[in-house]
Order: structure tokens, then sequence, then C-alpha cells
């Protein structure tokens, strides 16, 4: 694969671990950070905005007092959206920012939060239509002769945005909404822009936001449940390592990202990723969630 970060077979999500989810103190962090790396799960998903840009701050706690943990993993943080909170009160209203002048401060200010004199992996967050693609190339040409970043990508980006930039910055993934419920991927050519240039896709929301495992499930739910049943039986699996193996079966290389604060849910990731489901049983899935058999 054309990328300088080795990425692991999941990618830890951190946006729900601080203020916009479990508000870890600075020992859970440390806890759930050890025991993901433990399991082989190293590489993690942040962005500038997480937590009302502090999730970045409570993570590098970690890193300030543990900095040889900085060595066992790869970090990927997003930058572009001017997100209005108590902590930007200089950002009037929710917009995006790909100037070279706010990529650098934010990258800047990513790598004291954090506490590392490197990014692994930076994402322009999402597109901006104001996006000067020549701009982009001159901060991100500016922050690899630094060394501040190692490898450079996007998020949310079509495939008409993503050949634009790319022209100007070596891109290395598109990070994408990609679910047995969100399809369009795999019809609008961003799964195969990916593919073709063997890069990876990181897969934000794989489980669709959990809709599947609540207790109001939608008649598309119903009929995946229905259909997956006789499939986990076959390889003693739940239904959520079902849906992460539905994704892994995929001959492009799709990189679930998981949101969660449980280490139990990181573990069951990581096996679910070996399920190696057939070609029909991945159909019976898609079928399923299309609702209609394939023309």
């Amino acid at each position: 694969m054309n990328t300088r970060v080795p990425f692991s077979p999941i990618i830890v999500g951190t946006m729900r671990l601080g203020q916009w989810g479990a508000r870890f103190n600075t020992a859970q962090y440390q806890s759930f950070i050890e025991s993901s790396i433990e399991m082989g799960a190293t590489t993690f998903d942040h962005a500038d905005i997480y937590g009302g840009y502090t999730t970045e701050g409570e993570f590098g706690q970690v890193l300030k007092q543990k900095p040889e943990l900085r060595e066992k993993m790869q970090i990927i943080t997003k930058c572009g959206i001017r997100y209005e909170c108590d902590n930007r009160p200089q950002n009037r209203i929710k917009s995006y920012d790909s100037t070279k002048e706010y990529i650098i401060e934010s990258v800047e200010q990513s790598l004291r939060e954090l506490h590392t004199d490197h990014i692994d992996v930076l994402l322009i967050h999402r597109p901006d239509i104001l996006m000067d693609p020549d701009e982009v190339g001159e901060a991100v040409q500016i922050l690899n002769e630094q060394d501040k970043i190692i490898d450079f990508g996007v998020s949310n980006f079509t495939t008409s945005q993503f050949d634009l930039l790319n022209d100007k910055a070596a891109l290395c993934t598109n990070q994408i909404e990609v679910s047995i419920h969100q399809l369009e991927g795999f019809h609008n050519g961003t799964i195969d822009q990916c593919h073709r240039y063997r890069l990876p896709v990181m897969a934000w929301s794989p489980l669709a936001g959990g809709s599947m495992f609540g207790e109001h499930p939608t008649d598309k739910d119903q009929r995946i449940i229905e259909v997956a049943r006789p499939i986990q039986e076959k390889y003693n699996c739940e239904l959520d390592q079902l849906l992460l193996a539905w994704l892994a079966k995929h001959p492009a290389w799709i990189i679930p990202i998981i949101g969660t604060s449980k280490v139990q849910r990181i573990e069951s990731a990581m096996k679910a990723v070996k399920i190696n489901i057939t070609h029909e049983e991945w159909y019976d899935l898609y079928q399923a969630s299309l609702g209609r058999k394939v023309a």
C-alpha cells in the first residue's frame, strides 16, 4: 500500500473519550490507551475540534506523563473546521478553512496539545468550498519539511475534490462514512479511487451509529438482523463483529474507526476483521441493506 504510516487493523476513534462522551480522566485515558496498544490497536484518530477543542489536550496529558507510549502508536488528527464554542470565541459560526495559515496554525496547536513533535497523518476534516489546492500544497510541503507531519490525507472528500488536491499534495487516504447502512462509497467512486491508488479507506461510523443495536430497529435494521442471524451462527460471532467482517471482505483496504470507550469492544473488533465471510454472504447482507436483489 502507498502509505508511509503502518496503520493497525482497526483505528481507535477518540471523539467519545472526553467531553463529548465518557469524560475520561487522565488515568482512564492511560488505561484505555495502554490496553488498546496491547491488543494491537495502535492507531488513534483525533480531530482538533473533538470535545470542543479539549480531547487532544486530555489525550496528550498521558503522553506528557508517559512519553514512551508515543513510539508505540500512530496519531491521526484532522483540521479545517472552525467550530464555534467557548474555547474558540473567535469562531463566529461553524465554517471550513483550508488556508495555508490556518492549516499550519492548527498543526502547531495539535502538536502542543498532544505533547508530540509530529503527527503521523494530518487530514483535512471537511471539504472547503473555498479551498485553494496550491495553498494547501504549500502548507503540507512546509509541514513535511519541518518533520511535523509524516503523511497527509482528506476526510469526506468527493472523487473530484480528492483529485484536485492530490495533484498538489500526495494524499494517503480518504476518511469517509462506510457501513452496511451507508453504501454510497461503494457506488460514487470514493472507495474505487482509493483502491486504484492502493490507499486505505478509513471508515467512520462503520456500525451505522449503533442503530441496529437499539430498542427500535428500523425496517432496514430488521432485514439485516434477520439475514445476519444464520451467518453469525456459522462464524460464532456477534452482529457487530459480522458487520465489521463485512467491511473487511472488500478487496480495498477498508479500516474501521471504532469509536468506543470500552476496551472490550476494541478486542472484539480486532477479532472481527479476521473473519472471512464468503462472497454470497457478503451479498446477502448487501441486498438486505438495499431491500432488493441486485440487478
